[in-house]
C-alpha cells in the first residue's frame, strides 16, 4: 500500500513539474522563483565585502535550506555555513558542506545521538550557554571517542539565550576547556535587537557598543589563559557595520543572498538585488480598486514585513489570508485582469522559503534548474 502511494506521488510530481528551459509563463502558481544572476551577484558582493574587511563569512542556511546553495556560497569564499538546528546541519553535511556552526543550544539524548553521527562525517561547532547543557554534550562526545568544537553564546542585548557578559562567560569557558570531548573555540553574539534602528548614526554607535562588550568578554577569556579564536556575530541587517568592527572574526549574515523588503526598508540595505520572488496569478477582480491573487499566508509571510509587487508601484499588498492575497490598486492599475501574473517580493525570505518544496531557478528568463528545499521541516 505504501509503495503504491509513493508511486502515485512520483507520477503526480512528474505530471506537474515544468521542463528545464521553459519560461515563467509555463509555471503553475504560486511558485517560488530564484533569479540566479541576481543570486550570484549578491553572493559575490557579500563574499567580497567580508574579504575587504578581513572577516570570514559563515552565512546562515536557514534562508535557503538547500545544500547546493550552501556549496555556492562556500565556492564564493565562505568558510562554511551556519545552521539553525541539527536537522539543517545534517542536510548540509550530506550535501558536502562540512564546516557547520549550529547556532542553537542542543539538548536531549536523541539530538546528541544525531550530533555524534554528524560529527563522524563533518566538523560542526556546537553552541552552549550553560554547564547543564554542556556536560551531557561532553559525555556523549567523549563516550564516542570524539571531540567537538564549542562556542559560548553571549547575550549582548538581544535578551534571548546566552551567558551574561564578563565573568560568567569566563567561568563557563574555563569549565568547557576542562571537559573531555569538547574543544572550546570562541564566543558568539547577535546584535539582532539593533537592526531596525532608523537613525544611521545611532545604529552604528549602538552596534559597535554591543560588539565592544563581546570583545571585552573575549579578552577576559584570553586573560584567563584560554584561547578564544572565534568571535562570531552579524545578521544581514547589520553586516555592513559588524564587518568593520575590529576583533570580529566571522559574520553569519545569510539572508542577504536573497534580499527582501524587511532588509531593504527596515534595515537600510539598498545595495543588493531581489533574487527571490513569488510568481502569482490574479484569480478574482471583485472591485475596481481590488484584485485577489492565489498567494496567501501559506505561500509567504506578512508578519515581519508585508510583501510587495515587483515593478508595480501602483499595486500594493493589502492583506494575506490563508490562500488568498488582496491587492489594492491605484488609479491606472484597474486594467489588471483575471489570469494576469505578478511577481511578489517577499517581506522576509526566511519566512517564505519554509512554505515551499522547491526553488524554480531561472537565468536569462529560462528555467535552469529546480532545487529541492531539502531542509524544509527540519526543525529538530
Amino acid at each position: 500500500m505504501i509503495m503504491a502511494v509513493q508511486a502515485q506521488c512520483i507520477w503526480v510530481a512528474t505530471m506537474t513539474s515544468p521542463q528545464i528551459g521553459c519560461s515563467k509563463d509555463d509555471l503553475d502558481t504560486p511558485a517560488l522563483c530564484i533569479d540566479l544572476d541576481v543570486l550570484d551577484a549578491n553572493i559575490a558582493a557579500m563574499a567580497g565585502y567580508c574579504r575587504q574587511h578581513g572577516v570570514d563569512w559563515r552565512p546562515h542556511a536557514k534562508c535557503h535550506k538547500n545544500s547546493t546553495i550552501a556549496k555556492m556560497v562556500v565556492d564564493a569564499g565562505a568558510i562554511g555555513v551556519t545552521c539553525a538546528k541539527v536537522g539543517e546541519a545534517e542536510v548540509m553535511a550530506a550535501g558536502g558542506v562540512t564546516d557547520l556552526l549550529i547556532a542553537n543550544q542542543i539538548v536531549g539524548a536523541k539530538k546528541l545521538e544525531r550530533l555524534i553521527k554528524l560529527r563522524q562525517i563533518a566538523d560542526p561547532i556546537a553552541c552552549v550557554d550553560s554547564v547543564e547543557q554542556a556536560e551531557p554534550l561532553a559525555q556523549a562526545m567523549s563516550g564516542a571517542g570524539l571531540e567537538i568544537r564549542v562556542i559560548i553564546e553571549v547575550n549582548i542585548g538581544m535578551d534571548r539565550a546566552g551567558t551574561t557578559l564578563g565573568q560568567p562567560t569566563v567561568d563557563l569557558a574555563q569549565k568547557l576547556a576542562e571537559m573531555p570531548g569538547l574543544r572550546f573555540s570562541g564566543v558568539m553574539g547577535y546584535e539582532g535587537h539593533l537592526l531596525t534602528i532608523e537613525d544611521p548614526e545611532e545604529k552604528v554607535a549602538k552596534i559597535h557598543a554591543a560588539l565592544d562588550e563581546l570583545l571585552k568578554t573575549k579578552e577576559l577569556v584570553e586573560q584567563a589563559g584560554i584561547a578564544c579564536p572565534i568571535v562570531s556575530c552579524g545578521g544581514t541587517g547589520s553586516y555592513r557595520i559588524s564587518a568593520t568592527h575590529k576583533g570580529i572574526t566571522e559574520l553569519q549574515a545569510g539572508g542577504a543572498i536573497f534580499m527582501d523588503l524587511f532588509y531593504r526598508n527596515c534595515c537600510q540595505l539598498p545595495e543588493l538585488g531581489y533574487a527571490m520572488k513569488v510568481l502569482t496569478t490574479v484569480v478574482s477582480r471583485p472591485a475596481p480598486n481590488r484584485a485577489i491573487i492565489d498567494a496567501g499566508r501559506k505561500t509567504l509571510n506578512q508578519e515581519q514585513h508585508k510583501p510587495g509587487v515587483a515593478d508595480r508601484p501602483d499595486i500594493s499588498v493589502q492583506n494575506l489570508s490563508a490562500e488568498h492575497g488582496t491587492l489594492l490598486l491605484e488609479p491606472g492599475a484597474d486594467r489588471l485582469s483575471i489570469g494576469d501574473r505578478l511577481e511578489l517580493i517577499p517581506g522576509y525570505v526566511d519566512f517564505t522559503t519554509v512554505f515551499h518544496n522547491e526553488f524554480f531557478c531561472f537565468r536569462n528568463g529560462r528555467l535552469e534548474t529546480i532545487l529541492p528545499i531539502e531542509a524544509r521541516g527540519k526543525v529538530q
